[in-house]
């Protein structure tokens, strides 16, 4: 792929370093940047702008990008090749033949270079919070960082071929205090890239199985969700399988969720860890933070508790989730329940509410248009699934007290839904306190589908001709976040308009709840074929298919896959 269209970051599992644009409005896009990514979306993690050189000479490249090796190739005529790895999740290899590099470090604040005797440099970022060594292995590397004051001036990396073999080769390393030289340096570029390629392979044969007409979907897939790992720091108690190395640099408290459920089958251990991240994190009070990344918690919003949805799809499909394991999530997932009815029911009438948009995952859908707080049935049928969940749990763990009382409070929910959202034509949301109806086009009222055999038949076929037909959902590609036909349906408006992969996931499971195996079918393989030509993008053009706003997703990954499994009736 060109540098212009490079828009999946290089990376590997377990790295907190990328290799890609940087994706913000200010900054340059078609040149590619050595980044690191710790402490969440809110710093672009620019650290070396990357140049291609021909003597002192500045060239034109194009990138070139298998999950094991970046090529940049010069433009020039000579085909002449840099190529780059990752050695290690901490350190970065760069090989090139017969051309040069020039890496310009972003400095700041107190940022300096300093010499070893062993002819390495470390380059002291104090804005990445991180060391950064540069290790010259064959041909020539300059390091020009004239210190002045109390910083370098500037920080400018040079790396020239040896006369001999034409070869330059370094590495780059990361870390926080002492550097730790590792034995992937003993090794020659090509062993690591070969290394990296068979982890890279074992993943991908790890990953769900999809028809075969998905092949580019699942190649793109399985490299997203592979490389989208980093590994246990900070805050992050286990791996953590961040929702993309492009901008959303962090974990969010639902999309955690589609991440496990596509790994459950084939990678136990890495799904049950991030299923559990959260609960690491969990306030006394029994909330979870909205995101997460290595450094810091926001707590601002939440994310709506699909997780009993979660843990139940799990467990019918893999035996790993045993009574140990449930033993350990019982608790977390019961204060996470009674926090919903604990401090989002101001009005006390036994209905949670979302405080704001991005409580419910559904950030500006117009349910939220009319003002706020809300009160909306998605998160009711979350909280009773959840409630039938813990009563489960709680009858596998011999508690059964305990169980009988959450499977009352699931029923007394539900009842108290259906007297406050049911219309007869289909569920409403509305305003807390006053019950004031909001008038809405949002295909969020039909999320309660995952209620399944809770609902009449009646209910399941009003709601279903809603979804399909009625309210002009329904496209091409899927299920619009807001009809097409609504005077606030935006063809980029993230949650008026375009195709996400969450809301499609549970519409899938909530029409093989009512027994629409089918339709849930037929959803899964327009999800796949749009994906699988558009890429794992955040979200998608309902009308057009085409891929929104962050281009490398894992949850989109994720779902890709589970639909894609389903599809082949596995």
């Amino acid at each position: 792929m060109k540098v212009e269209h490079m828009t999946i970051p290089f990376s590997r599992f377990g790295s907190f370093l990328v290799i890609s644009p940087v994706f913000r409005r200010d900054s340059d896009q078609k040149s590619l940047y050595i980044r690191h990514i710790r402490g969440g979306d809110e710093k672009n993690g620019a650290i070396f702008k990357i140049d291609v050189v021909r003597g002192n000479e500045v060239i034109d490249y194009e990138a070139e990008m298998e999950p094991h090796v970046l090529k940049l190739i010069a433009m020039d005529g000579s085909g002449d090749i840099v190529e780059c790895c990752f050695s290690s999740d901490s350190s970065i290899r760069i090989r090139g033949h017969r051309i040069g590099l020039k890496l310009t470090a972003l400095t700041g604040a107190y940022d300096y270079a300093l010499p070893f005797p062993d002819q390495t440099w470390e380059i002291n970022s104090f804005v990445q919070e991180r060391r950064f060594r540069i290790i010259p292995l064959e041909g020539s590397v300059q390091v020009d960082a004239p210190f002045k004051v109390d910083k370098s001036k500037h920080i400018i990396v040079r790396c020239h071929p040896d006369s001999t073999s034409q070869i330059f080769d370094f590495a780059i390393s990361e870390y926080q205090l002492v550097f730790e030289e590792e034995k992937s340096l003993e090794m020659s570029f090509s062993e690591n890239a070969l290394r990296v390629a068979n982890e890279y392979k074992q993943w991908q044969e790890n990953s769900l199985n999809v028809p075969v007409i998905f092949q580019k979907g699942h190649d793109m897939a399985s490299y997203i969700t592979w490389s989208s790992v980093v590994k246990p720091d900070g805050l992050l108690t286990r791996p953590a399988m961040y929702m993309s190395k492009n901008w959303m640099t962090n974990i969010w408290s639902w999309d955690h969720c589609f991440n496990a459920m596509a790994l459950i089958e084939k990678q136990p251990e890495l799904a049950w860890d991030q299923f559990c991240i959260f609960f690491d994190q969990q306030d006394e009070s029994g909330a979870l933070p909205d995101f997460l990344n290595n450094q810091w918690a926001l707590w601002n919003c939440c994310k709506p508790p699909i997780h009993g949805w979660t843990l139940k799809w799990m467990m019918d499909r893999s035996d790993f989730i045993d009574d140990k394991k449930l033993k350990e999530v019982y608790t977390p997932l019961a204060r996470w329940t009674n926090w919903w009815f604990f401090h989002r029911d101001d009005d006390l009438d036994g209905i949670a509410q979302y405080n704001h948009g991005n409580d419910s995952g559904w950030d500006n859908s117009t349910v939220f248009s009319k003002g706020i707080p809300v009160e909306t049935p998605d998160l009711s049928a979350f909280l009773i699934i959840q409630m039938d969940v813990l009563a489960m749990i709680a009858e596998r763990l011999e508690k059964m007290e305990e169980a009988l009382e959450w499977k009352l409070r699931a029923d007394k929910t539900f009842m108290k839904m259906m007297d406050h959202f049911w219309t007869g034509e289909g569920f409403r949301a509305c305003i807390s306190h006053s019950h004031e109806p909001i008038e809405t086009e949002s295909l969020l009222l039909y999320i309660p589908l995952i209620l399944g055999e809770r609902l009449t038949n009646e209910q399941k076929e009003i709601l279903i001709d809603g979804l399909v037909d009625r309210h002009h959902f329904c496209t091409e590609y899927g299920f619009a976040t807001e009809s097409v036909k609504s005077p606030f349906y935006r063809e980029d408006g993230y949650w008026r308009g375009p195709i996400w992969a969450p809301s499609t996931m549970l519409l899938i499971d909530g029409l093989q709840a009512c027994g629409k195996e089918e339709l849930a079918k037929i959803t899964a393989e327009k999800f796949c074929k749009m994906a699988n030509q558009s890429g794992m993008a955040e979200n998608f053009n309902a009308l057009t298919g085409k891929g929104l706003r962050d281009p490398a997703f894992t949850w989109t990954s994720s779902v890709f896959f589970i639909a894609g499994h389903m599809i082949n009736g596995e």
